[in-house]
């Protein structure tokens, strides 16, 4: 049973994915397709499980989507008010700090969401697989981008890396 409902979550990944390139569909819809095998094969979910938790999984990525854009919001005005000297800095970073806490209070909430749904173990393995998959997509990131992109330094043939100053 787990095997079919993990051969389940692979078709679905395929064919998301394959519906993503067919219309031409960005890397975040990809993204979200990996993330959903991934999970599914960490949490070996039975189907009733799969049935109930999805819903709700996929509403909480939408409240992450959002507050993720509210605290880049918040950074990015306070950022703005910074360079040009003008705005209340007080407030904007007041603001910013505020998305933050509702970022913390979204994932203890959306730990009490999952816990309706699924045993306490399977939503402490989300937990971690969660992190797990934000972790690998790192590591992904990385493979492909070039030693010397990274600020603050610079690769040289031979000479290994060297940090630069660029105050």
């Amino acid at each position: 049973m787990k095997k079919m409902i993990s051969l389940v979550g692979v078709a679905l990944v395929l064919t998301l994915t394959a519906s993503a390139q067919q219309k031409g569909e960005n890397w975040q819809e990809k993204v979200r397709a990996e993330r959903v095998a991934f999970l599914t094969t960490e949490l070996e979910l039975s189907e009733a499980e799969a049935q109930v938790f999805w819903p709700v999984y996929n509403a909480v990525q939408q409240e992450r989507r959002d507050a993720f854009k509210a605290v880049h919001s918040a950074a990015k005005a306070l950022s703005e008010a910074l360079k040009k000297g003008e705005g209340d800095t007080a407030a904007l970073l007041e603001a910013y700090l505020k998305a933050h806490e509702q970022t913390t209070a979204l994932e203890r909430s959306s730990v009490e969401r999952f816990k309706k749904v699924l045993p306490i173990e399977k939503v402490a393995k989300l937990t971690l697989a969660e992190e797990k998959f934000r972790h690998r997509q790192i590591g992904q990131l990385q493979q492909g981008r070039p030693q010397g992109n990274r600020p603050g330094q610079n690769r040289q043939p031979g000479r290994g890396l060297r940090h630069t100053n660029q105050d």
